[in-house]
């Protein structure tokens, strides 16, 4: 392994004071409620509105500035993200019937949770996909009330127009003009206008993820999100122009996010890097792809694939991309074990994966798929066991119970065992 470019180190954070800031801003909310979000809005977006909930009207407004066009590609996303949603619910199965002993019956309910609160980021883009990837699933999974939430364009009251669009096309039952830690908050806790939930999903900037963190365990969360990442691992058999494409398509999200090359070509990892710059020069968003990439991107060169695949493992990355031979597709993914979305074969670009494959793309990052997938249908489910016994059940496991229960000195869990033998 060589380092062909080698990342700066990620700045470390103002931890404390940024802990200290969203720990605040919570109490304050659960102190005052809307008053306090009213207020942190204000402050933050310069949204002064009054009433947090989207009317109908004006999502309706919302609807006609998009074109046709613009309305069937929103739909046309959805559905994929829907038929997708639908066939991974299927995998997840009630279970009932399972008899360890005569006159037992085990089994688990797949449940719904009644309520969750999907967060879409606004910031530098108008991210009206991911309203499609947390609120689809959501609904596909059984949710009955899907609270989506959002931070107004800056210095106005209003949600980008394409994202409360994508909000009411994906199913969302209540919209709500908020961002930031003040929405974690308002979702987590409850306000008068805003009725809390019970799971919230969705990325955002590093307040926001804080504020997830904060109020785990008052709700659930998917995970605690960080900056995008994508890995490709190549050989020599990958186009150095769509792996370069590739990278900056994930630098541009912002200046922490990071595109890493693993490749058994050290050719290839210089090709590349030189049709990075070239591409920058021709793009819009350069300014902060370039800053991305030059700071944090990597260029690796491995001397085999078993190599790349041990290197993509310890990193983990959110998305990772294969751009290998044919030959070698198979064998190489079966090998990998540790990432968010895995992209097959050159022509399946993360980018896919992004808009309308029909995977989602709310996915762990900073190694957190080490032990966590992405969204899907089953972060908005409960797999709750149940059992039954009988009379004949019960008198075969009660002393069982009763003599583990007096061994960890709990004896009215050793009662209530005996008792039913009497």
């Amino acid at each position: 392994m060589e380092y062909l470019k080698k990342p700066a180190v990620r700045p470390e954070e103002e931890t404390e004071k940024k802990v200290a800031d969203v720990a605040a801003i919570i109490a304050d909310i659960r102190k005052n409620g809307d008053e306090a979000v009213r207020a942190y809005n204000t402050k933050f977006d310069g949204n002064t509105r009054e009433l947090f909930r989207v009317s109908r009207e004006e999502i309706d407004a919302a609807r006609a500035k998009m074109t046709p066009e613009e309305i069937e590609d929103l739909e046309a996303a959805a559905k994929n993200i829907r038929e997708f949603a639908k066939a991974q619910l299927n995998c997840v199965k009630p279970l009932d019937g399972v008899s360890v002993i005569p006159g037992a019956r085990l089994g688990h309910r797949v449940i719904p949770i009644a309520s969750c609160g999907c967060y879409v980021p606004g910031g530098s883009y108008p991210l009206f996909s991911t309203a499609l990837m947390l609120v689809v699933p959501a609904k596909v999974a059984g949710v009955r009330r899907v609270a989506a939430v959002s931070p107004t364009v800056k210095g106005t009251t209003e949600i980008d127009y394409r994202t409360l669009a994508a909000m009411d096309i994906a199913g969302a039952d209540e919209i709500y003009a908020i961002g930031g830690v003040q929405a974690i908050a308002a979702l987590a806790y409850g306000t008068d206008q805003v009725k809390a939930v019970d799971k919230i999903v969705g990325p955002g900037n590093q307040y926001v993820a804080e504020a997830k963190r904060q109020c785990f365990g008052q709700v659930g969360i998917d995970f605690v999100a960080g900056p995008s990442e994508v890995l490709a691992i190549a050989d020599e058999s990958a186009d150095p122009e769509i792996l370069a494409a590739d990278m900056l398509a994930q630098s541009e999200h912002d200046r922490l996010a990071k595109g890493i090359l693993v490749t058994t070509s050290r050719k290839l990892g210089e090709e590349v890097m030189a049709a990075v710059e070239r591409q920058l020069k021709a793009l819009s968003t350069a300014e902060i792809a370039a800053d991305s990439w030059h700071n944090y991107g990597e260029v690796i060169w491995a001397e085999s694939l078993e190599e790349a695949c041990a290197i993509s493992d310890e990193i983990a990355p959110e998305h990772l991309e294969v751009c290998i031979r044919e030959d070698d597709l198979e064998p190489v993914v079966e090998m990998l074990t540790n990432f968010g979305s895995l992209f097959i074969g050159q022509e399946t670009g993360e980018v896919f994966g992004d808009y309308v494959s029909g995977t989602n793309h709310s996915l762990p990052t900073m190694r957190a798929s080490r032990y966590t997938g992405g969204v899907w249908a089953g972060t908005f489910l409960k797999v709750c066991s149940f059992q039954r016994y009988n009379r004949e059940a019960m008198m075969a496991v009660a002393p069982l119970v009763s003599r583990m229960a007096k061994g960890e000195g709990l004896m009215a869990h050793k009662h209530a065992a005996d008792i039913r033998m009497k």
